[in-house]
């Protein structure tokens, strides 16, 4: 299933991106697959990203996984601000 998450920065894109670099195993672990991740043109502080979870249990686990949540926000993501948005299931990727 297909889940768009906007969220706010607080240290731009690249602390953000390091972090999701150091800890894709863990997220792939979950059942999650990274398919886009992109700030705002004018707004490095405004991320967009685009996650194929395997089921609803595996996105479950992955925003209520305490680590990455605490590796998140010390790399800059407001957590508060997260909003998740599952996809409809006709969407697809190529």
């Amino acid at each position: 299933m297909m889940v768009k998450l906007t969220q706010d920065l607080a240290r731009g894109f690249k602390p953000w991106k390091d972090m999701l670099y150091e800890n894709e195993a863990a997220l792939n672990a979950l059942g999650a697959k990274l398919i886009f991740a992109g700030t705002e043109k004018d707004d490095d502080n405004k991320l967009t990203v685009i996650i194929d979870f395997e089921s609803p249990e595996s996105m479950k686990a992955f925003s209520g996984h305490e680590e990455l949540k605490a590796k998140r926000a010390a790399a800059g993501a407001i957590l508060e601000t997260t909003v998740a948005t599952p996809m409809s299931e006709e969407s697809f990727t190529r």
